[in-house]
């Protein structure tokens, strides 16, 4: 086989989905660093294992690589698998810097208030345990569907039709403590 051809299959079955791999491993390892590793040793797996890929869901396909290959990491770390992000997003901050506008009004003002409120609700879904975060993330941030979901988790589709109630109970509950 080619290199270049590899090459090109890769662009193609990959590459598109980079952001969402490392989104993913972000919320599975709570490290940015750790995401990072996670997504490059998905990339050599999925490089390497790309002649073996014949179906229809290349998004499907490498999340489940970065869900193992994550999973593989916590392990070795003996870490739980909880995340938490920064107010701002480098590219929000980014924008901030530039003087981009901002949210819908666009001041200050509004991205602030914007970015608490997304600070607490990424707070509530990673104190969620594991396996009702990762259902959560995969269907609610990740838009996968429940049979692409239940193939990711190895799970049977009841199984993450059920956790994904519980996380949603569990979080609007948790919210709804906080405006009390």
């Amino acid at each position: 086989m080619n290199p270049n051809d590899d090459r090109k299959r890769f662009a193609t079955v990959v590459a598109p989905y980079l952001a969402d791999a490392h989104a993913f491993a972000r919320w599975l390892t709570r490290d940015r660093a750790d995401a990072e590793d996670v997504v490059q040793e998905s990339c050599l797996r999925a490089f390497r294992a790309l002649h073996q890929f014949s179906g229809p869901n290349a998004r499907a396909w490498l999340l489940t690589i970065v869900r193992n290959t994550a999973f593989t990491l916590l392990r070795e770390k003996k870490a739980a698998a909880l995340v938490s992000f920064d107010e701002l997003s480098e590219q929000d901050r980014f924008s901030v810097e530039r003087g981009d506008e901002l949210g819908a009004a666009g001041s200050p003002e509004t991205a602030l208030i914007a970015a608490a409120e997304t600070a607490k609700l990424e707070a509530f879904i990673a104190a969620l345990p594991a396996e009702f975060r990762e259902v959560l993330v995969l269907r609610d941030i990740q838009g996968l569907e429940y049979r692409e979901i239940a193939g990711i988790t190895g799970s049977p589709i009841g199984t993450v039709l059920s956790r994904l109630a519980r996380a949603r109970q569990q979080l609007i509950a948790g919210m709804n403590e906080e405006s009390c």
